[in-house]
């Protein structure tokens, strides 16, 4: 059966009125797509591009614009005279080193958040970006005029690791070659435009009437003050960007104030004082830098194929601005690596993106001390390192001096230890080093180290079983410096081949020793000591006993006699624990695998023997109530106990109360027990005078005391005059003295207690 073809439907024609026309004008023969492009620029101009397609894939848009190595992306803003239109810029690629370059400038800002809630069109493609720099891209386009400009998270495809890497690597030339580089502080806020301005009025003041700047009244001292809190001082990338820059303008909001009419205006307005001293350490190492903007060379040139600003060596860079603030912590050293005088590239240091930190920072320790240190306690979310190395002690700082002329500068005076005389004399080592100020500021006492395969030294500060870290590696006068007639500093420590100690370094980025908490304590020991009945950690105990006479045995070798004997004691008492545990567990599970731990503990013994220096480890023991020391020398006649320290150590012991002592040594029969000390006092004075009512009892019970003896009143009225209630009650309740008994004056005991309350 076949289909019938039903024949179509007739619509009525279209009428030939005035309809047709009106139709036409009101543009219904133009397509939507027409229409609101007319719309759009319309309301916009046609200075604007409109694309009805949907917005590009982000990836697109870096495919299309690949760059090598010797390449960069710039950005062109077009203009609006719109303030809130939408942002549109082009992207274009460039040779960095070509001398036809377009002239860009170059951005620093803060990112901020890692939100990025914004978007701009890119060469027809959607890129989202950071509020921060979104508020910049407005204030900084014009109205007619397009402006070039390099920005990092916009030139730099930040999905691209590698990318990244190289492209970091290469900002100090680019912001060196920029025309001017623009500082974002942000949005405008209360007083800022009005802080600004007083700071440009100080400016024009200091040229003109320099002399009465002191006494110019602020009207808005506060708003400056907030304004210089703003996170753009405490960025770390900042350094980099002005020191590089030839030109610096400084904008917040639509105010906007020439880089060194700003560092002018702020000297001349001496506000800094009134900050905080790490804030104010931060604004001062960034104003120094954009001062020196207008002096620096219209093309930057570079001496190898790494560039660099060449400003400080990268050991002394570090120490100086590690605390500044980095979104990803690997910036707080590749934001530095363009403004070195070294050549760290060499030793596989670059921005490698790639690397975790803790890779990074392994890197960074073996670049400054070489490939012979250990280091451990690496970890991916903390600025810290566990160091361990051979080393000798040349000098000792002896006085530190702010520098008189450059704020970022100090003077530390250094006494030599032995370092050879020739080198002693050589000027590139002289008896005083200008040093940059550092985080870990230098003190009087730090001691100068070399420690073996370093190039440079470093300068460290004891702390109990550890030394840490100040300055990771000093440059006192670069080579650069010395004569061809004289010998590098550098080649100098080469001829030093002795290297006798031991060292455990903390190098710790987020504790600074001018504010570490003194932990010369029995608390931060008791934290390394193991129970008084376990069998693990008696390996690390006796180690911890080790690290602690390695850095005593320094102390002592320069003489800080003072700081060494807190060592001393520290350590004797962390090998009093393990003896008392050993000692405990003997009686109990002691196994044949615990020879080894025997040995152990006899080489320690006779290392504090041995090494004692100006202390005898008996007294040390008996003043620190150390049983198990003092019966393990006295048992196994560890030392040649003479009648004159036995003495001592007794009226150590006594002085402390440490009874079970007293009754030891009293039990050797080597000591008087009524010997006079220095002041003519026996033992029982002593007791009475103080208070110690342990050894006085224990004195009762060892000693034959006659109850008529003068000298046993004296002692009941030195202890009723030193108010010592305790000991009087002590010795009426024996019995065998007369509480009436009258002394040469008159008194009774009762008197005197009286009279002393």
């Amino acid at each position: 059966m076949s289909a019938t073809r039903m024949p179509a439907p007739q619509l009525p024609a279209a009428p030939t009125t005035s309809s047709a026309n009106t139709e036409t004008s009101a543009g219904y023969k133009i397509s939507w797509k027409q229409l609101f492009n007319k719309l759009i620029h319309f309301f916009l101009s046609k200075l604007v591009c409109v694309d009805n397609k949907r917005p590009k894939q982000v990836e697109n848009l870096y495919y299309n614009f690949p760059i090598s190595r010797s390449h960069i992306r710039l950005l062109q803003l077009l203009p609006h005279e719109n303030e809130d239109a939408a942002i549109h810029c082009r992207l274009f690629c460039t040779a960095l080193d070509s001398k036809g370059t377009r002239p860009y400038e170059a951005l620093s800002y803060v990112w901020g958040s890692e939100d990025k809630p914004c978007s701009i069109f890119i060469n027809g493609c959607n890129l989202a970006v950071g509020k921060n720099l979104y508020a910049a891209l407005l204030h900084l386009r014009d109205h007619s005029i397009q402006r070039t400009i390099w920005i990092d998270a916009i030139c730099i495809n930040q999905g691209d690791k590698e990318e990244k890497g190289h492209q970091v690597q290469s900002m100090a030339k680019i912001y060196a070659k920029a025309s001017r580089v623009v500082v974002w502080l942000g949005e405008k806020a209360a007083g800022s435009d009005q802080a600004l301005e007083e700071i440009r009025i100080a400016a024009e003041e200091e040229i003109r009437i320099a002399a009465e700047l002191s006494t110019r009244r602020l009207d808005n001292k506060a708003g400056i003050l907030t304004l210089l809190q703003r996170p753009w001082f405490r960025r770390i990338w900042v350094l980099q960007e002005v020191a590089a820059a030839r030109h610096i303008l400084i904008k917040c909001g639509s105010a906007e104030i020439d880089g060194f009419a700003f560092c002018s205006g702020l000297n001349a307005l001496k506000l800094f004082n009134e900050l905080r001293a790490d804030l104010r350490a931060q604004i001062l190492s960034v104003t120094y830098l954009i001062r020196g903007a207008i002096f620096r060379p219209k093309y930057a040139t570079n001496q190898s194929d790494n560039f660099s600003l060449n400003i400080r060596p990268l050991g002394e860079l570090i120490e100086m601005y590690h605390t500044r603030e980095a979104t990803n912590r690997r910036d707080k050293v590749y934001a530095l690596l363009g403004m070195s005088s070294d050549n760290p590239t060499a030793a596989g240091l670059f921005a490698d993106y790639e690397i975790s930190w803790k890779e990074l920072f392994n890197k960074l320790i073996h670049f400054f001390l070489s490939e012979l240190v250990s280091v451990d306690g690496l970890s991916d979310d903390k600025e810290n390192a566990v160091i361990e190395g051979k080393g000798c002690i040349l000098g000792e700082v002896s006085s530190v001096k702010r520098n008189a002329i450059w704020e970022d500068r100090q003077d530390v005076a250094i006494t030599w230890r032995n370092v050879p005389s020739y080198i002693c004399v050589k000027e590139a080592w002289g008896f005083c080093w200008t040093l940059p100020t550092t985080v870990k500021s230098v003190q009087k006492g730090d001691l100068i180290c070399l420690l073996q395969g370093a190039s440079r030294p470093t300068i460290l500060r004891p702390y109990n079983d550890h030394w840490a870290v100040i300055i990771i590696a000093v440059s006192p006068a670069g080579d650069s410096q010395a004569t061809t007639e004289d010998i590098k500093w550098s080649e100098l420590l080469q001829s030093i081949t002795v290297f006798p100690h031991d060292f455990r370094l903390e190098w710790d980025w987020d504790i600074n020793p001018d504010k570490q908490q003194d932990k010369n304590n029995h608390d931060y020991f008791a934290s390394i000591l193991v129970p008084e009945h376990s069998k693990t950690g008696w390996e690390d105990c006796l180690k911890a006993a080790t690290r602690i006479r390695n850095v005593r045995l320094v102390l002592q070798e320069v003489k800080q006699y003072g700081v060494a004997v807190k060592n001393l004691r520290e350590e004797t008492a962390v090998l009093e624990r393990v003896l008392r545990s050993m000692s405990n567990l003997k009686k109990t599970c002691l196994g044949p695998e615990d020879s080894e731990k025997e040995d152990a503990k006899e080489t320690r013994v006779n290392q504090l023997i041995e090494d004692k220096g100006q202390w005898t480890l008996l007294c040390l023991a008996a003043e620190n109530g150390h049983e198990t020391i003092i019966k393990l020398l006295l048992d196994t006649g560890k030392v040649n106990l003479h009648r004159e320290e036995l003495q001592t150590a007794l009226w150590l012991a006594e002085q402390k109360g440490y009874k079970a002592i007293v009754k030891m040594l009293r039990d050797t029969g080597k000591v008087n027990a009524d010997a006079k000390d220095e002041n003519g006092q026996i033992a029982l004075h002593r007791a009475a005078i103080t208070g110690n009512e342990v050894v006085v009892q224990l004195l009762f019970e060892t000693v034959e005391v006659d109850l008529h003896s003068k000298e046993l009143q004296k002692v009941l009225h030195m202890a009723a005059e030193n108010g010592q209630e305790a000991v009087v009650k002590l010795l009426l309740d024996t019995g065998k003295v007369d509480a009436d008994a009258q002394d040469r004056d008159g008194q009774t005991a009762l008197h005197m207690a009286a009279r002393n309350g």
